[in-house]
């Protein structure tokens, strides 16, 4: 049977063409795959909006052993807030201080040498990274805000079953065993987690028929779903499971059923050029669009 496995961190973009290159250029990530969708999620994928969109996956390698990003583009969203509640998405990788004092980016260095900056385009994701060449999936560790560690580690420890791999008074770090080189980290800000526009979630998958399990738990323990257990078709793609979580702090949790979702997530060798299509295609529309407000 599957283990349960960390899948990928959802990610709005606002300038997709400027952002995927910053993926792509700074951060060496590469295409994975590329998908249009001509209305809304049913599982709010795309966050509350019922129009166009777009998923780019983009990361290191394969989500089968990577943990990968997905970048969610809203056709007509020119921007959107970001709040407190993901913190930071941490990597490690050479070679990047050099591409962004070639490109002229801004970054600051901490006392340990690591890299920080934000995404230089709408909602401004903040980034760590270590300057090193690591065995494996560079993507490490994404830092989520929590209001009460307490609470936050019954709900992953005690009910997602996650292993606790390090732990402070204002901090606890999770992994599953079946990615152990990814840890997904909660710090006490001591701050309310509030929620904004540009608020992501984060995906497992796991055997199907724990979906149902989780959704009648999730009841029975009080703790809120966003999305109950629903079928997401993708064109020309397999069909997927999905159930939506909440966590105490209200951080979005997408379990996905593994079977499914690993034929779904292939590589496509085709996807930079579906990328480009779009891409191209949303110019000339805005390029025809421009000229005739013109007249």
């Amino acid at each position: 049977m599957a283990a349960r496995r960390p899948l990928h961190y959802v990610f709005k973009l606002a300038e997709r063409e400027k952002t995927i290159k910053f993926y792509t250029d700074i951060l060496g990530m590469k295409v994975l795959r590329h998908e249009e969708f001509s209305e809304g999620c049913e599982a709010t994928c795309n966050g509350p909006y019922n129009n166009a969109w777009s998923k780019t996956m983009i990361g290191y390698g394969s989500e089968d052993d990577h943990f990968v990003v997905e970048l969610t583009y809203n056709y007509g969203i020119k921007e959107y807030e970001r709040s407190n509640d993901f913190l930071k998405l941490t990597i490690h990788l050479e070679g990047v201080k050099e591409k962004l004092d070639k490109e002229k980016y801004s970054y600051k260095v901490r006392e340990d040498g690591a890299l920080v900056f934000r995404l230089p385009y709408s909602p401004n994701y903040e980034f760590h990274v270590v300057s090193e060449r690591v065995e494996g999936d560079p993507i490490r560790q994404v830092t989520l805000a929590s209001s009460n560690i307490e609470e936050t580690t019954k709900f992953w420890q005690r009910f997602l079953q996650m292993t606790i791999v390090g732990q402070k008074e204002d901090e606890v770090v999770f992994n599953y065993p079946s990615l152990p080189t990814f840890t997904l980290r909660f710090k006490n800000n001591k701050k309310p987690v509030e929620h904004k526009s540009a608020e992501g979630r984060i995906a497992f998958s796991c055997p199907a028929g724990e979906q149902e399990a989780l959704q009648e738990a999730s009841d029975y323990a009080g703790y809120r779903i966003k999305n109950r257990l629903t079928t997401l078709p993708t064109p020309g793609k397999a069909d997927v499971r999905v159930v939506i979580l909440l966590d105490p702090d209200e951080h979005e949790i997408c379990f996905v059923n593994d079977d499914a979702y690993r034929q779904l997530s292939q590589y496509d060798p085709k996807g930079v050029e579906l990328l480009q299509q779009a891409i191209e295609k949303e110019n000339t529309y805005n390029a025809k669009k421009g000229e005739q407000s013109k007249q």
